[in-house]
């Protein structure tokens, strides 16, 4: 039943979000070609060119790509991998930054009906050749810059710039099966694991759309990567809304408000890595940037800073959206800029269509306040990891692998369950003591972790990066956290250092400052 409400939710939004006045010849185009294409990514697509076949559907580093553009682009490369014996029992994986070559392919490969796994291209050789024998992929379809790396797995492979070329006047005909997207983990404490979904679910469109003020024909700056679950996930919804997407395959924090200025851009997507390396650069300019017309900033992938959350809404106003979920779990929480001007540190209110549960050491929900683990139930959650195994699961919800709290109706994720430092009997969460530095002047970022010591189990140490210019000393760091917190959360070790070691999705590898 949560899956059927959540369906409906998901419809009920998307046609909230896509309304436009417009010509009924347009709507019945639309409304054709999604069914004769079929409920997918391609069918979404195939009514938004039928319906504004002139407007721009991507803007990146090559210019501008129109809806029809998109179509045509996308129905020659599926036309190409069809010649090359794809179809819908095939298992292909998808190398590429943000651009046009990943949403070409992307759309391609739902024309196939194929499924889709979804590859990180700062992969090295050994580590690609690892995950495409451990999620059976039997074709690669990437993008120029990472032939090299490419051309080392022992596949059948193509660049998407070659696949592109072939145009016809017979149009493709698009499968009907709407093929599964296998997202990797972030990582973070080990070897990325494929998690085996569908498409972007309903539940996950309708939680977006009920909570942030999305709209058809919106122009987004998608900063995330759009291999990762959260970028994809707005550039799906972007596709299906007829909206425009603006990125860039690489990202530069000094040109993101230059492209919400320039292009009038609605929505900013980004994860808190890169929220922090813009305000940073905006932090410096005079005068700032003109991002007057933001709507949102949708930020996902890891907590958010309060001191962050705090300095966005100052400079650039009541825009921010702080988003809890995980690729397992799909979207929980959501934290609009009233619930985060009041309270930084939120995770937000349960979205329509989820369920989020604390649950004790027993397996019993915990009352208001008290700390337990995460469990999260949507109609949106994962099938399984593709190497076999799963998240611990009770009556149906997901483990998000979080500690966390209710406080009324507003989630606080006090942080990960292995993140969590015990010295001396104490327990430390991390993101605690991280916010407390980070309000220092002359930092920029900071990573908490747990070290091993003879007398206390574990002892804090802090990874320190200083803004340039900065004149701060160890004590200064030990006797800022010395004055807001208790004794037992002081780092006994401080390290300053150049830069914090990061995922591609801009999460911080513990494991190798431990």
């Amino acid at each position: 039943m949560v899956g059927l409400n959540s369906q409906l939710r998901g419809v009920a939004a998307v046609a909230r979000a896509g309304l436009r006045l417009e010509r009924p010849d347009r709507l019945a185009r639309a409304a054709l070609a999604f069914v004769v294409v079929g409920p997918t990514l391609a069918g979404a697509v195939a009514g938004a060119s039928a319906r504004y076949p002139n407007e721009r559907a991507i803007v990146d580093d090559d210019g501008s790509m129109t809806y029809a553009e998109l179509w045509r682009d996308s129905d020659a490369m599926a036309r190409y991998l069809r010649s090359n014996g794809l179809g819908e029992k095939s298992n292909v994986g998808l190398v590429s930054g943000n651009g046009r070559g990943f949403i070409v392919a992307l759309v391609a490969i739902a024309k196939l009906g194929a499924d889709v796994v979804m590859l990180n291209p700062g992969f090295a050789g050994p580590q690609l050749i690892d995950v495409v024998e451990r999620e059976a992929v039997n074709y690669i379809v990437y993008s120029d810059r990472y032939a090299q790396v490419v051309s080392q797995v022992p596949v059948p492979s193509t660049c998407a710039s070659d696949a592109e070329s072939g145009g016809s006047w017979i149009p493709f005909v698009p499968s009907r099966r709407q093929g599964r997207t296998v997202i990797l983990t972030s990582g973070t404490t080990g070897q990325p694991k494929g998690a085996r979904r569908g498409s972007d679910g309903p539940g996950t469109i309708a939680g977006l759309l009920a909570c942030i003020p999305i709209r058809s024909g919106d122009t987004a700056v998608i900063a995330a990567p759009m291999f990762h679950a959260w970028g994809l996930a707005h550039t799906v919804l972007a596709l299906t809304l007829a909206s425009t997407v603006v990125t860039r395959e690489r990202f530069e924090a000094g040109e993101i408000s230059s492209m919400i200025e320039r292009e009038r851009a609605a929505g900013l997507i980004v994860v808190p890595t890169m929220l922090q390396r813009i305000l940073a650069v905006e932090r410096d300019r005079s005068p700032g940037s003109d991002t007057s017309s933001l709507r949102y900033i949708a930020c996902s992938g890891s907590a958010i800073p309060a001191p962050v959350v705090v300095e966005t809404l100052h400079r650039l106003g009541p825009v921010l959206y702080n988003t809890y979920g995980s690729t397992e779990a799909a979207l929980a929480t959501i934290a609009g800029p009233a619930d985060l001007a009041e309270r930084p540190t939120t995770a937000g209110r349960v979205v329509p269509g989820a369920t989020v549960r604390i649950i004790d050491v027993n397996g019993r929900p915990t009352a208001s306040g008290v700390v337990g683990r995460i469990f999260v139930g949507s109609g949106d959650g994962f099938d399984g990891y593709t190497g076999g195994g799963d998240k611990e699961r009770i009556d149906g919800m997901v483990s998000t692998g979080d500690l966390g709290h209710f406080d009324g109706e507003l989630l606080f994720v006090d942080g990960r369950d292995d993140d969590m430092i015990v010295s001396g009997g104490e327990n430390v969460f991390p993101a605690e003591v991280e916010d407390v530095i980070l309000e220092l002047v002359g930092v920029a970022e900071v990573a908490v972790v747990g070290v091993a010591d003879p007398d206390f189990g574990q002892r804090l140490a802090a990874y320190v990066v200083k803004r340039p210019g900065a004149r701060l000393t160890k004590q200064a760091v030990r006797s800022r956290v010395g004055d807001r917190l208790a004794r037992y959360k002081v780092p006994r070790d401080v390290h300053f250092v150049a830069e914090l070691p990061r995922t591609e999705t801009g999460k911080i590898r513990r494991l190798d400052l431990a």
